[in-house]
Formats: structure tokens, C-alpha cells, sequence
């Protein structure tokens, strides 16, 4: 597994990844190979991650505890039995809200801040 980043309150620190893989799964069950192809459809292919990323990304959510891996597989006789399933936890489900509301303070902060508050010139134009 990476290397885990601990934020505030012990909490494991979601990467951009690790976010997305968590909508991904907000919706129901996914395999990997499905999760990715949700992160990408999710990020509107600006998020295209790869099976390292996503297992090892996998491996510390499990770890964490914000995602499980399910036994059963839906349809196993039309499934390969390679693949294993995950779901997202009552945990993740709040790390997720977390998470936005993070994100919505930060935009917030931003949004307050001289670079949003009258249309002027765009940073570097006109200071020549």
C-alpha cells in the first residue's frame, strides 16, 4: 500500500483519487475496472487513473475503513471470478461529506477573496 497521509483528527487524507473512487462507489458495488471507468466518466475524463493508483488507492481505503470488499458477486455465473467487488462504508460515506464541505469552505475563502470580487484584468495582464 502508498504511503498514507493522516489529516486532522486521524483521519486518512483523500487524495483526488482517492475522492473520486469514493463517488464512484457512492452510487453501488463496483469492481475496479468498472471504478475506473467511473472516475473517468465522474471527472469528465480529466481523472484518468490507473491500476496501480487504483489498487493501492483501494488498499489504504479498505484500510481505513471507508470502503469494504463484498463476497458475493452480482450474476457469478456471468462474472469473472477474478474480480472483486467493494462497496462504500457509513465511514466513507462521511469522509465523502467531509470532504465537499472542505472543498465548499476553501471556494468559499476564495471566492471572497480581491481576485473574485470585481471583473478586472486577469493576473498578468497589463502589468507590463
Amino acid at each position: 500500500m502508498g504511503k498514507k497521509i493522516i489529516g486532522q483528527g486521524g483521519q486518512l487524507t483523500l487524495t483526488p483519487a482517492m475522492f473520486h473512487i469514493l463517488l464512484a462507489l457512492a452510487a453501488r458495488e463496483r469492481h475496479g475496472y468498472g471504478v475506473m471507468q467511473d472516475v473517468a466518466r465522474l471527472s469528465e475524463g480529466r481523472l484518468r487513473i490507473g491500476p496501480a493508483t487504483l489498487y493501492r488507492s483501494l488498499g489504504d481505503l479498505l484500510a481505513a475503513g471507508y470502503i469494504a470488499e463484498i463476497g458475493e458477486r452480482p450474476a457469478p455465473d456471468l462474472d469473472d471470478a477474478r474480480r472483486r467487488y467493494y462497496r462504500l462504508t457509513e465511514t466513507g460515506r462521511c469522509a465523502v461529506e467531509a470532504e465537499v464541505t472542505r472543498l465548499e469552505r476553501l471556494i468559499r475563502t476564495a471566492r471572497a477573496t480581491p481576485l473574485f470580487a470585481s471583473p478586472g484584468p486577469l493576473l498578468g495582464e497589463g502589468n507590463d
